[in-house]
């Protein structure tokens, strides 16, 4: 006899790795847009660089951020298979539609807008746990802020110290280090962005155990659901979001070898204390910040606000529009239940 509760099980741990690839396809550019700009890495060695470091990071961070995604935002006494199903298709969906327009917004906000936006339509606004939600908004205006200062304190440091150094040795030192620092932001990417996944897919084999009568007494993170997440997300990487990485490396400022230094490690410090800190951050906001901060020392007028104001609303509209597409998917999936 077939176990249409498992069949069901599978197909969205199935969703959930889509959902992850497309993180990987969509933030690529995110990774390897300023090492690429700079001439570093051609665009195919870039991703395979930024994909290695993505998948390596599940060795090196403890999984807090997976934590709140899977019991910090939503009550998970009401999550049902159903609920995650319609999150993920909501923030599938955002993705795709943000990639086709080339805007680099933020998967991690399209995918707990998607899962607050099932939640709501299946048992109403009671679903969501506000104290999780607190540091995760805050962080959506706080993290591309810090990589902004941080990009620019660097920035401004490395100048004010390599002042009397000809320009042609400062590119030359700056393009082998570039290769560490981007190394670092794809650590940190993968580090922040795999564990949202983990997070759903541990939260979906909760209620699947639960259902199936078994009580399970916590939510547990298995082996399996690490390394088959920051693989997807990584074979997503490699195979790239081309579209974002021109509007990254070119359109919102021109970047140097020494500048993308600063804005890879400036947008990695920022990465690695958000995931410490179990905060599910957006990668998008925070390299966008840092870019923006490396550009402004040049002069104001190095950065082209106009991009960047384009980006500033794609982000405010990515938690809404994902909740509403993911609503909509949830009564369009209660009609058959």
């Amino acid at each position: 006899m077939i176990d249409w509760m498992f069949v069901l099980l599978v197909f969205i741990v199935f969703a959930a790795l889509v959902f992850d690839f497309l993180n990987g396809f969509h933030d690529a550019a995110n990774s390897i847009a300023t090492i690429v700009s700079t001439r570093v890495l051609s665009p195919g060695l870039a991703v395979i660089w930024a994909a290695f470091f993505n998948f390596v990071a599940a060795f090196v961070f403890p999984l807090r951020v997976a934590t709140t995604i899977g019991k910090g935002l939503i009550a998970p006494e009401v999550v049902t298979e159903y609920v995650i199903l319609a999150g993920l298709l909501g923030a599938i969906f955002w993705n795709l539609l943000t990639w086709l327009l080339g805007l680099p917004t933020s998967s991690s906000h399209a995918l707990i807008g998607g899962f607050a936006g099932a939640a709501i339509a299946a048992v109403g606004i009671d679903a969501i746990l506000f104290s999780g939600w607190t540091k995760t908004v805050a962080s959506m205006f706080l993290s591309p802020v810090m990589g902004l200062v941080l990009g620019l304190a660097m920035m401004i440091a490395v100048s004010w110290i390599l002042h009397d150094k000809a320009p042609s040795r400062v590119d030359g030192w700056f393009r082998r280090i570039q290769l560490v620092s981007a190394s670092l932001y794809s650590l940190g990417h993968g580090g922040n962005d795999a564990q949202k996944t983990i997070g759903i897919i541990a939260i979906l084999v909760f209620t699947y155990q639960r259902n199936a009568g078994q009580n399970p007494q916590d939510i547990h993170i298995a082996p399996w659901m690490i390394l088959t997440c920051y693989g997807a997300l990584a074979v997503g990487t490699l195979f790239g979001g081309w579209r974002i990485v021109r509007t990254m490396g070119t359109k919102i400022t021109k970047i140097r070898p020494v500048g993308g230094v600063c804005a890879e490690t400036a947008a990695a410090l920022t990465l690695f204390a958000n995931s410490h800190l179990g905060i599910p951050v957006s990668t998008t906001h925070t390299i966008t910040g840092a870019i923006m901060g490396v550009g402004a020392t040049q002069r104001l007028s190095a950065v082209r606000w106009g991009v960047a104001k384009q980006i500033v609303w794609a982000w405010f509209l990515t938690i809404p529009c994902s909740a509403l597409v993911a609503a909509l998917a949830y009564g369009v999936i209660s009609l058959f239940l």
